[in-house]
This record gives C-alpha cells, sequence and structure tokens, in this order.
C-alpha cells in the first residue's frame, strides 16, 4: 500500500481533492472488466472523478462511463459481450483482425459522440506506428479513437486517425497517468490490471502475442506509476484475456482490490 493512499483518505474532506481528481484505467483485454468494480467502491464512497483516461480496455471502459453508464450498466454489457463481437477476421497484411465492431458497439451504446461531448472530460492514448510516439486522442469522434487505442499491434488492424496509423497505446503508456495532468487533476488514482509475476500459459498464437505484448509494456508501466499519487495494481494472471464469461469474477476483482486499500488504511487509523 502507498502511503499516498492514506493521505489521500485523509484529504477527502478538502474540496480539491473531491473535486480536481483523475483516474487512470489501464489496458488488459476482458481484464478490463475488473475496472467497473473499481469504479463502483467509488461510487459507494461518493467519490467521481473529475477526469478519466484509458488505454485498449480501459480506454472502452472509460468511454462508457465518462458518458454516464454505471459501472452496473458497464458490467452489463460486458456479460454480453464476446471476443468476436469486436472482433473480425481480416485479410489485411497489417493484422489478422479488424476492430470495426468495437466503435459500432460504442456507437450503439451511446451515439455518434465526440470527446467535447463527455459529461466527464475524457482521453485515451494510442500509439503512432510509425513514429513511436504515444497520441493523446481527446477531440473528434470518440469511437474511432476508442478503437485505435484498442488496435492491438500484430492482431489488429492499426486505425488511420489524421492521416496517422494508430495501435494499441499500451505499446507506450498502459495506464494514462501523463493526460490526466495535461487536463489539469492535481491528484491521480491509477488502476494496474498487469500487477502479476508471471503470465497466462499460452493456448494458441493469439494468447502468445497477448503474452509478449504484456511482457514488453509492464517494466515500462512499473516506473511510469510511480507517478499516481494512489495505485491499485492488480493479479489477474488466472483471468483470461479474451473469456468474457468471468464478466462478474473480473468486476469482484476489481471491487475488493481497491476495498483492500480502503480497508487497511481503516484499520491503520483505528
Amino acid at each position: 500500500m502507498k502511503q499516498t493512499f492514506s493521505k489521500w483518505v485523509k484529504s477527502l474532506g478538502r474540496q480539491k481533492w473531491t473535486e480536481n481528481w483523475g483516474i487512470a484505467l489501464g489496458g488488459g483485454a476482458a481484464r478490463g472488466i475488473a475496472h467497473t468494480g473499481v469504479l463502483q467502491f467509488l461510487e459507494e464512497k461518493q467519490l467521481k472523478p473529475a477526469y478519466v483516461t484509458g488505454t485498449s480496455a480501459g480506454a472502452l471502459v472509460g468511454a462508457l462511463y465518462a458518458f454516464g453508464k454505471t459501472p452496473q450498466e458497464i458490467l452489463e454489457l460486458a456479460r454480453e459481450m464476446t471476443w468476436m463481437q469486436v472482433s473480425g477476421f481480416s485479410l489485411s497484411r497489417y493484422g489478422i483482425l479488424s476492430n470495426e465492431d468495437l466503435a459500432e458497439l460504442i456507437t450503439g451504446q451511446l451515439g455518434e459522440v465526440n470527446f467535447e461531448d463527455a459529461p466527464i472530460p475524457f482521453a485515451c492514448i494510442a500509439t503512432d506506428i510509425t513514429t513511436g510516439k504515444g497520441l493523446v486522442l481527446d477531440k473528434g469522434p470518440v469511437a474511432e479513437a476508442v478503437r485505435a487505442s484498442a488496435a492491438v499491434p500484430g492482431i489488429y488492424i492499426p486505425v488511420t486517425i489524421n492521416d496517422r496509423m494508430l495501435v494499441d497505446g499500451g505499446v507506450v503508456e498502459n495506464v494514462p497517468i501523463s493526460p490526466l495532468k495535461s487536463m489539469g487533476a492535481e491528484f491521480i488514482l491509477a488502476v494496474d490490471l498487469n500487477g502479476n509475476d508471471g503470465y497466462e500459459e499460452p493456448g494458441g498464437v493469439i494468447d502468445i502475442l497477448l503474452n509478449a505484448f504484456d511482457i514488453a509494456i509492464d517494466t515500462t508501466t512499473r516506473i511510469q506509476t510511480r507517478a499516481a499519487d494512489v495505485l491499485i495494481r492488480m493479479n489477474l494472471e488466472s483471468y483470461s484475456r479474451t473469456d468474457a464469461s468471468e464478466a462478474d469474477a473480473l468486476f469482484e476483482a476489481g471491487y475488493k482490490g481497491i476495498q483492500k486499500q480502503w480497508s487497511e488504511l481503516e484499520h491503520l487509523q483505528s
């Protein structure tokens, strides 16, 4: 537990913390459902972020939440999702799958919204595969931006936005803390879904590619998340990245992940 978590909770009575803090939701494929449990816990504590950022799966959950969907509504949507509902086979030389259906899912839930329409200011991260630089997406159509943020390289076809070929933001910042600072957040809670010490045993080529992707980004993520005031790291190694049938268990894992830190703090203060 980071000492700053205690500082944060002790400061909740101060207006600047309750009104000007942000949450960064990290990537993790189907494990991103755990974010709904974290958000549910915060809602029950009447803690609503002033800013939301997300990468990949975190971008999907973050977009839905920023536009007014409750954690329970997002969980219900996750229960109904399957890998193939947001993926389609492709003949492109740039990837074996397309995630165009993901954009359609978002549009079906939110309509054709732009970032500028969000009740809670929202941004997501993608990676320019040509320059190798991260790109903060915070203007224009939300659905295409989330789709770009979740386009795992080598698996999904890159998404072109403003003539830039974009892939998964996890390549550069899997837990998007830096955009929150630019947005004006004075306090940052970050959720890292890849806090495990090992990786799922591959069941096929997709799993091998995803393991390699996770291994490549985890060291960088551990360094980047030092900038968070509150860091929730979860070991979700036992959960599949592609099976949303574990939605309820992932919700519980997220809820208990933040609840444990809160309970430890209350014990220390008693």
